[in-house]
């Protein structure tokens, strides 16, 4: 009689090149390989096999096993800053100090909830990465990301005061903390509304790093969910999550921008 010596596998339903099955740790480390390697989710998706949206969760629950094993408090801030205008129509109540990091402006335009934020950490004397992370406050949470990108630490400034050009100022200075709850609360406000984030938020959050509290401040277009058209959404795409989620009505919008 002979007995079986198989490892035994958690089914996920995906077999590598090889025809083996694959357990929930081996794809993990297969995503976090890829990742390490610079490979964006796209072609991670590419690579496994699979759908972009079932990687998408997989590539987040690597960053935050990652974030986990070593956070970003082992490397030093060199710096965080977000676009003035910043916290037009949002409810800051409950922390009214953080309405100093935004200075007062001439026009009354505000910045229609898109809100710019960029960090800096040291690795090392001559290296830094830095990450952005374009949110919208009112509606749909993270629209875009990106980096870590590494570079010297002179080259930082350029890159910020690039980052930040299409304001008036070249990013004003704000507490990491501010950071984090400025993006992982927006990210949780839009998850409410049915939203994820951009893929590539998972890579730039485990550098941003986590708020250590709950988010004090009121997102929406004064406690409202706004929709702003992009030029690259699928806006009824989006007006059908809202109407699932919030009801029609309950939430106002523009389009045509």
């Amino acid at each position: 009689m002979t007995h079986d010596t198989t490892p035994t596998f958690t089914r996920i339903g995906l077999r590598l090149a090889d025809d083996v099955p694959v357990s929930d740790d081996i794809l993990l480390e297969r995503v976090r390989q890829l990742r390490q390697r610079g490979v964006p989710p796209k072609q991670i998706a590419k690579a496994l096999g699979m759908s972009s949206a079932a990687v998408a969760p997989l590539v987040r629950q690597v960053a935050e096993l990652d974030q986990a094993r070593s956070g970003p408090s082992e490397r030093v801030l060199a710096g965080c800053w977000v676009n003035p205008g910043w916290s037009r129509g949002l409810d800051l109540s409950a922390i009214p100090h953080a309405a100093s990091t935004d200075p007062p402006r001439v026009d009354s335009s505000g910045t229609q909830g898109l809100v710019g934020v960029l960090l800096a950490r040291q690795e090392r004397a001559s290296r830094t990465t830095v990450c952005g992370f374009l949110v919208d406050v009112y509606c749909l949470g993270v629209k875009n990301a990106i980096g870590p990108l590494t570079m010297g630490v002179g080259s930082v400034d350029t890159y910020r005061r690039a980052y930040f050009q299409a304001y008036d100022s070249p990013g004003v200075p704000i507490p990491v903390e501010l950071a984090q709850q400025l993006v992982h609360g927006a990210v949780a406000y839009a998850r409410e509304l049915g939203f994820e984030p951009h893929a590539d938020f998972a890579a730039a959050a485990q550098h941003l790093g986590a708020p250590a509290s709950a988010c004090p401040i009121r997102f929406g277009r004064d406690g409202k969910p706004f929709y702003v058209s992009g030029p690259y959404d699928d806006s009824r795409a989006i007006f059908q999550t809202l109407d699932t989620t919030v009801g029609k009505g309950n939430y106002s919008f523009l389009t045509g921008l």
